[in-house]
């Protein structure tokens, strides 16, 4: 595709929804690339349809890791958005911006401020239509419509949340807010019923613009250059290569992809380049490099009283809901799986949590092989309490399996690989032991489920984890921003180094992983990614 465009993005994702929308707001000519196609699906369009979606090809680039040490020598699946919306149109919706902390990490990595936690606050503002209304840290008016984090969507978080406390850990009515540590109900990305994804919120108004130009299916191969300038991209599309030009190129292709892009193209670590066939235009060893992603655990639990189990199971159950939602926008399927959660701390010494939990009224331990088996849950009355870490301290990395640039990379989660991460789990892990004994939650449930009462000694919960855990589909930092060359890819500004013409703006470039959900600092990157592209001309 030849054409006057003032910037080409590689993905329409997350951060990349919002660069269009914002470029275009400013009179940017902007063509985009997505290899995914249409997001107006039903499945995506109702919230707790993501279960459907989380195997389908059709949506979903479906990447497995390499065989994993620390998860006993599993693969994990990892599932990223194929589709306009890119994983805000198949995610499970939770708001969460991460603690303010995380921000002054991102200042100090990329030595700007405008990375700094003062400039994200005023841009989340900015961004959100926030249901609880605005104050000095929520915004209303905004873009995306953020729903509420007042009213719970199932009768069981509020004994959660009461057990919690009893626990030790104090109910904060908004994580975005003045505390992020303490049990809540979590903000979604839903209105009226519907997922608010990227894709609704920033590229439609984008598109209706006329200042850019969108094309679906298009699989980007590699990168085009005059010299040491990108100027474009090379893509299939309907069985035909194609050319795109643009004054300026960047990628948001997200955690994988744009690493991948970046090693097919020549940046990236140049003697495996080279053993690959691919010529070495930028020897950049750190794509690729820093991959960090949250590592997650469910306990589960055989309840008293009914949960969403007692009505997504049976055909009845099925048909009442699905009237409800179809006529009213209303009921199960139109909230996420994630009715509540919290933040905490497994050593009091540290100076943000560490920790992240998730409350969900429902379980799936019967494994089902073509879907994540959300609306098909367990046949008796179980529900699940989870939690992730929020700063793992193991790495791992993407590597191109082969100069195919249809091939699937090859993904190293390594999990677990540092005795800090196995310390930090095992101290969490009794945490949610600990929520359960307390009422009024202690005498709701029946029995332990997994791992079981007979999970007790350290040696023994430790192995249960790296059996059970596995991803929750946060994976950051592989192209990331950083003051220090010698440890980063992109600068402040998000220019690629060693290359002209060529920024990167998604969650690879993230300076470090965020302690919390990831979808918000992606729109964030977008978002702030927009006024550094805007402030250089």
């Amino acid at each position: 595709m030849q054409g006057d465009f003032d910037t080409l993005i590689v993905g329409a994702g997350s951060a990349g929804s919002v660069l269009a929308r914002r470029l275009t707001q400013a009179g940017r000519r902007v063509l985009m690339l997505e290899a995914g196609g249409s997001d107006r699906r039903f499945f995506i369009q109702m919230p707790l349809g993501y279960g459907k979606l989380f195997f389908d090809p059709a949506v979903n680039w479906g990447y497995r890791t390499q065989p994993d040490p620390g998860l006993n020598g599993q693969d994990d699946y990892w599932p990223r958005g194929k589709v306009l919306g890119g994983s805000s149109s198949i995610n499970a919706m939770v708001w969460a911006r991460g603690h303010e902390g995380d921000y002054h990490d991102w200042e100090a990595a990329s030595g700007s401020s405008a990375w700094g936690w003062a400039a994200a606050r005023e841009a989340y503002r900015a961004i959100e239509d926030n249901a609880d209304g605005a104050d000095a840290w929520r915004g209303q008016g905004g873009p995306l419509h953020i729903g509420t984090g007042r009213v719970p969507a199932h009768p069981l978080v509020t004994p959660f949340l009461q057990a919690c406390e009893a626990a030790g850990l104090a109910r904060t009515p908004d994580f975005n807010g003045a505390r992020q540590e303490g049990a809540g109900i979590y903000q979604l990305t839903v209105k009226d019923g519907r997922r608010n994804s990227a894709a609704r919120a920033f590229l439609r108004p984008a598109l209706r613009s006329g200042r850019l130009a969108l094309r679906r299916g298009a699989h980007v191969t590699r990168l085009l250059f005059d010299g040491q300038r990108v100027i474009g991209a090379e893509y299939r599309w309907k069985g035909a290569l194609h050319r795109a030009l643009a004054g300026e190129t960047v990628l948001s292709g997200g955690a994988i992809n744009t690493p991948q892009v970046l090693m097919l193209s020549g940046i990236g670590p140049g003697a495996a380049l080279q053993g690959l066939g691919i010529s070495v235009a930028v020897d950049q060893p750190n794509v690729g490099a820093h991959l960090n992603d949250h590592q997650g655990i469910n306990y589960t639990y055989r309840m008293t009283v009914p949960t969403m189990n007692d009505v997504l199971r049976p055909w009845w159950g099925k048909l009442r809901v699905g009237l409800r939602y179809l006529l009213a926008r209303s009921g199960p399927l139109a909230v996420s799986i994630n009715h509540a959660g919290g933040f905490f701390r497994t050593d009091p010494s540290l100076d943000r949590p560490n920790m992240q939990l998730y409350f969900q009224a429902f379980s799936t331990l019967i494994p089902r092989g073509d879907e994540r088996p959300i609306l098909n849950p367990d046949p008796f009355s179980g529900l699940s309490i989870g939690l992730s870490n929020c700063r793992p301290t193991s790495r791992g990395r993407i590597e191109l399996a082969n100069a195919d640039p249809f091939a699937a990379p090859r993904i190293f989660g390594n999990a677990f690989s540092t005795d800090r991460d196995v310390a930090e789990m095992l101290l969490a892990v009794k945490f949610i032991r600990h929520i359960a004994a307390q009422r009024p939650m202690a005498d709701l449930i029946a029995e332990e489920l997994r791992p079981g009462p007979q999970t007790v000694d350290d040696a023994a919960l430790i192995a249960d984890f790296r059996q059970r855990s596995g991803t929750v589909f946060h994976p950051s930092c592989t192209a990331r921003m950083g003051r220090d060359a010698a440890s980063s890819v992109v600068d402040a500004d998000l220019r690629v180094r060693g290359v002209a013409g060529l920024r990167v703006c998604d969650a690879s470039a993230f300076p470090s992983l965020i302690g919390g959900n990831t979808n918000a600092p992606a729109i964030l990157m977008g978002w702030l990614g927009a006024e550094r592209i805007l402030r250089a001309r």
